[in-house]
Formats: C-alpha cells, structure tokens, sequence
C-alpha cells in the first residue's frame, strides 16, 4: 500500500500582532484551514495551534498538518521542533510560510534550503533542527523605501492584501499550487 504524502505546513507570524505583514503566515494557516476545513487547536505541549486533515488531489490525495506557533516568530524555532517531533514529520516534509521583504507584493516564492536570507524566523529554525533542508514559502511583501524595515512589516495589512490572502483569495490559491508541487514532487 502507498501512503499518501504528508507535509507540516508551519506559518509564521507574531500572535500579539494579528494581520500585520510580518504574521503574513499566521494569516495563510488560518485561510488554509478554513479553505480546506481543519479545524485548528491549542496544545500546550507544542505551544501552538495545530490541525489535520488530507486535501483531495486527482492524482493522489495527500496529509497536511498546520501549525501555527504562540512563540514570537524570531524564536520560533524550538516550537517547531516540537511539532515536527510529535507529528512524526521529516525536516523535508516540513515547509514554512513566511514573509519577505525581498520579493515584490504578493508574490509566492518556492525554495528548498539554502539561507535564512536575513529571516530572524527562519534561522530560529535552523537553529533548532540543525539543518537548512526544509521546504520555504516566500510570501512578498514588498518594501516601501521610505519607511524603516522593522516599522514596514509591524504595519497592517491593507483590506486588499487581506482579501488576496483569504480563504478564497488568488493568492492562497497560488499558495496552494505551490503545496501541491511539493506534496506530489
């Protein structure tokens, strides 16, 4: 018997700073697992909410896990190995949604590995499992000259990235053809 892929889709974000660009992930968790109708959860033991569930594909359906973390983002990394230990995932099955000043609003960028790039988040992670050899989902922010990086991603969310983002938003449907790619290789 073939077992259906399985992915942990881990978004990351600030719980205290709900909708503003650098909890971009937070949101997307929350549009997936309203999109895909997983309900998510609070446990303790994994600091965070997490739900399951499996998304039909007519090709083969596979297993996703969302996980949303209650650490602050820049020290999310041992939250996230605590629900990749639980939930029997590999590092290679792990991908992490994330915001990025590098990328042009509203743009989805796919990497497997490499850098951190500047992403405080993302090197909590590596930090924790040791390895950079885990699934990224960039999710452009764009950048705006005149403001200072760290005031530019703590802004709100305007109503139209919000609405590109939801649950039947384009963006999460690019979103989604990106999990795809890597669920089904």
């Amino acid at each position: 018997m073939i077992l259906p892929p399985r992915l942990l889709l881990v978004g990351l974000g600030n719980s205290p700073l709900p909708a503003t660009r650098h909890s971009v992930g937070h949101l997307i968790i929350d549009s997936l697992a309203n999109r895909l109708g997983i309900p998510l959860s609070y446990e303790a033991s994994v600091q965070g909410h997490h739900g399951q569930g499996q998304v039909s594909h007519p090709t083969m359906p596979y297993e996703v896990t969302l996980y949303k973390s209650k650490s602050l983002m820049n020290v999310s990394g041992p939250s996230v190995q605590k629900i990749l230990r639980k939930t029997s995932h590999t590092p290679q099955s792990l991908v992490i949604i994330h915001d990025s000043l590098s990328h042009k609003l509203e743009v989805v960028s796919w990497r497997l590995g490499g850098s951190a790039n500047g992403h405080n988040g993302v090197k909590s992670i590596i930090s924790a499992l040791g390895t950079p050899d885990f699934h990224r989902l960039r999710m452009g922010i764009g950048k705006n000259e005149g403001v200072n990086a760290a005031e530019y991603v703590l802004q709100k969310l305007s109503n139209h990235e919000r609405t590109f983002w939801a649950p039947y938003g384009q963006g999460l449907d690019t979103v989604l053809k990106n999990i795809e790619r890597i669920a089904l290789g």
